[in-house]
C-alpha cells in the first residue's frame, strides 16, 4: 500500500474514532439556540472541535509518543495524574452519555422501556464484547460510519436546500464564546490527545518503512482529512438547526431535535433508521472507551493479573448508574469537569505544537500552573451562588464568559519567553 493511500486509510479511521454519536446531538441544537447567528456560533464550535483536535494530531506527529508525553515536560507526577483525570472523566461522562442517547433516541421512542433497564443491558453487552475483543467490532467500524455520514450528509444536503423558512431569533449574548464552550461536550480535544497514540501505533505496525519526519508528515496530513469530514458535518448541522429552528417547541431536547431534523428531511422511515445507526454508534465508542482504558491500567499495573478484568467491570458499573439519567442532565454536570480539564488540555496541546526554543520546561511548567489557578473560578462558577464569585470574576478579564484563564497564560507565556531570552542575551 502507498503512503497516500495509507494516509487516507489512517485519516478516515481518525474520523471514524472522533466521530461519535454524541458528537451528532450537539451542532443542530447550537443551530437551533443561534437562529441567524449560527455562523458565528460555528465559528467558535469548531475552533474547539476542530481547529484544537487538529493541533493535539499535529503534536503528536511531532511527539510520536502517547498522551503521558503531552505533560512530562511539566513533570512526571503531573503527567500522570493529568491522563489518571482524563481517563475518569471519559469513562464517567462521555462513556454513560452513550448509553442515554441511545435510549432516548433508539429505545424510549418505540419501546417506552425503562432508563434504568437500557442502561443495564447496554453496559452488560458492552462488559462482554469488552472483554472477548470481538473482531464483528472492527466490522461493525468499517461499515457503520460510511453509513451514518451518508445520512447526515443527506440531512445537511436536504435541509439547506429547504425553502426558506421564518428564523427565530438567537438566544445567544455572545454566539462565538457559547459556540466555543459547547464545543468542550464533544471531547474532541481530549479524544485527539488520548487517539493520536492510536495512529503512532497503527502506523508503526504498518508494512511501510518509514523515517520520522515521514511519519509526521503522514500524522498530520491523517489529522487535516479527519478534521476536514469534521468540519463539513459541524457546520452543516449547526446550519440545519438554523434553518429549521422555527418548526419545534421551545422545550425540545438535543436528543429529539436530531430526531426531528431526520424525520423532517428523510421522513419517518429515514429517523428510525438514523436511531438504529446511532445506537450502534454509541456501543462500539462505549467499547472503545472501556477497552482504552482498562489497557492503560493493565499496563500501568503489570504484575496484577486481573487489572484489565476489574478496570472494565468499574467501568461498566459506572456506566449503569450514570448511562440511566437523561442526556441533557449528563451534560449539565460535565460541565465543571470541562472546565477544569479543557483549558490544561488546549495550553498542553499548543505548548506541544509550538517550536520548542518557545516551549522550554520553565515555560511549560509556569504556563501550565497559571492555567490551572485561573481554572478554578471557571470551574467553581458551576458549583457555587454567582454572586459568591462575583467580586473575583470581574477582576479577572473574560472571566465571566468561562475564559478567564486565557489572558493570564498568554501573558505568562509572553513573560516567561522575553525573561529567559533577556538572560540568554546578557550571558
Amino acid at each position: 500500500m502507498n503512503k497516500t493511500k495509507e494516509t487516507f486509510v489512517f485519516g478516515f479511521a481518525l474520523f471514524a474514532g472522533f466521530f461519535g454519536a454524541g458528537n451528532l446531538i450537539l451542532p443542530p441544537m447550537l443551530g437551533y439556540l443561534s437562529g441567524p447567528d449560527w455562523w458565528l456560533v460555528a465559528f467558535g464550535f469548531l475552533i474547539s472541535t476542530t481547529l484544537i483536535p487538529l493541533l493535539s494530531i499535529f503534536a503528536h506527529a511531532k511527539l510520536q509518543g502517547t498522551l503521558y508525553d503531552f505533560g512530562k515536560k511539566v513533570s512526571p507526577l503531573f503527567s500522570f495524574i493529568f491522563c489518571l483525570a482524563m481517563l475518569l472523566i471519559t469513562v464517567a461522562l462521555p462513556c454513560p452519555r452513550t448509553a442515554a442517547v441511545t435510549h432516548e433516541i433508539a429505545i424510549q421512542p418505540f419501546f417506552g422501556t425503562s432508563a434504568w433497564l437500557t442502561s443495564i443491558i447496554y453496559f452488560v453487552l458492552v462488559f462482554i464484547f469488552v472483554i472477548n475483543r470481538n473482531q464483528v467490532l472492527n466490522l461493525i467500524g468499517k461499515y457503520l460510519t460510511p453509513i451514518i455520514v451518508s445520512i447526515v450528509i443527506l440531512i445537511i444536503g436536504i435541509g439547506i436546500m429547504s425553502p426558506s423558512m421564518t428564523i427565530t431569533p438567537s438566544g445567544f449574548e455572545v454566539p462565538i464564546i457559547s459556540g466555543l464552550l459547547e464545543g468542550y461536550q464533544t471531547y474532541d480535544a481530549m479524544a485527539g490527545m488520548i487517539m493520536g497514540g492510536i495512529i503512532i501505533v497503527s502506523i508503526n505496525n504498518s508494512n511501510l518503512n518509514l523515517s520520522f519526519d515521514d511519519k509526521r508528515k503522514m500524522i498530520a496530513k491523517s489529522g487535516l482529512i479527519a478534521m476536514i469530514g469534521l468540519f463539513i458535518i459541524y457546520a452543516g448541522l449547526i446550519a440545519v438547526g438554523a434553518i429549521y429552528n422555527s418548526q419545534f417547541e421551545a422545550s425540545i431536547s438535543r436528543t429529539n431535535l436530531l430526531s426531528g431534523l431526520a424525520a423532517k428531511t428523510l421522513g419517518n422511515f429515514g429517523s428510525a433508521f438514523l436511531s438504529v445507526l446511532v445506537a450502534l454508534a454509541c456501543f462500539t465508542t462505549a467499547i472503545a472507551i472501556i477497552v482504552s482504558i482498562a489497557d492503560f491500567f493493565k499496563a500501568y499495573f503489570k504484575q496484577f493479573q486481573k487489572a484489565y478484568l476489574i478496570t472494565a467491570i468499574i467501568c461498566c458499573l459506572i456506566g449503569i448508574g450514570v448511562g440511566q439519567m437523561e442526556v441533557k442532565y449528563i451534560i449539565d454536570i460535565a460541565l465543571p469537569a470541562l472546565m477544569f480539564i479543557y483549558p490544561l488540555c488546549i495550553v498542553l496541546i499548543l505548548l506541544n505544537v509550538i517550536p520548542e526554543k518557545y516551549a522550554s520546561e520553565l515555560v511549560f511548567r509556569g504556563v501550565v500552573m497559571v492555567t490551572f489557578l485561573f481554572s478554578i473560578p471557571d470551574f467553581l462558577g458551576f458549583l457555587l451562588p454567582e454572586d459568591n464569585l462575583k467580586w473575583i470574576k470581574n477582576m479577572i478579564p473574560l472571566a465571566n464568559e468561562g475564559l478567564g484563564w486565557v489572558l493570564p497564560a498568554m501573558v505568562t507565556f509572553l513573560g516567561i519567553n522575553l525573561f529567559t531570552s533577556d538572560k540568554n542575551k546578557e550571558a
